[in-house]
């Protein structure tokens, strides 16, 4: 029971990681506005949200577009991240 809780917290430990990189690149995008891709940092952050974004904009039907393709993973990055912390939750209500 306690490794797959401790699984269940890394795995929502990487999510939480990547929805703050996303909204990070998000805030550099505006900050920077189109000298964001010279940015070191911002490059990090797409590196970092490169595969996620990409699956995400599987989904999306028709003309890929950027804003569309970070704004649903953030969405389905935050509603993964809300049901792990549920799992978790049942999972050290129901030992007690």
């Amino acid at each position: 029971m306690s490794v797959l809780v401790f699984c269940l917290s890394a795995l929502r430990a990487i999510v939480e990681m990547l929805g703050l990189a996303l909204l990070a690149q998000g805030a550099l995008a505006l900050l920077a506005g189109s000298a964001r891709n010279t940015n070191p940092i911002y490059q990090l952050f797409a590196l970092i949200t490169r595969r996620p974004r990409h699956l995400c904009g599987k989904l999306i039907p028709g003309v890929r577009r950027p804003w569309w393709e970070g704004a649903l993973c953030f969405a389905l990055l935050a509603m993964t991240w809300i049901a792990l912390a549920a799992w978790r939750l049942a999972l050290l209500t129901s030992v007690a």
